[in-house]
């Protein structure tokens, strides 16, 4: 899967979330989870299965995103597939 996360560095203080690009996030499309340093990778992870309202289309580049960024900021990233990350109930 093609990835749309590219590093940003932005000289100066940050006052909000809406001075980052799209291409920072897991989500894009719905600008969740920040990918800026690897404590923020590391929450994406920790929190992947947490965010609602996404498909699992945008899960996968969420996933392909986190990878990226992962590997950029040196975390380890053991899980080989968004479905790893996935720990929500199923639904009935």
């Amino acid at each position: 899967m093609k990835t749309t996360w590219e590093p940003h560095e932005k000289h100066g203080h940050l006052t909000t979330q809406s001075d980052l690009p799209d291409s920072v996030f897991a989500f894009p499309k719905q600008r969740k989870e920040p990918l800026t340093d690897a404590q923020h990778v590391r929450n994406a992870v920790a929190r992947f299965d947490q965010v609602i309202g996404v498909s699992d289309d945008d899960r996968a580049l969420a996933f392909a995103n986190i990878k990226k960024a992962a590997q950029h900021y040196g975390v380890d990233v053991s899980e080989t597939s968004w479905q790893q990350l996935d720990r929500r109930e199923p639904e009935t």
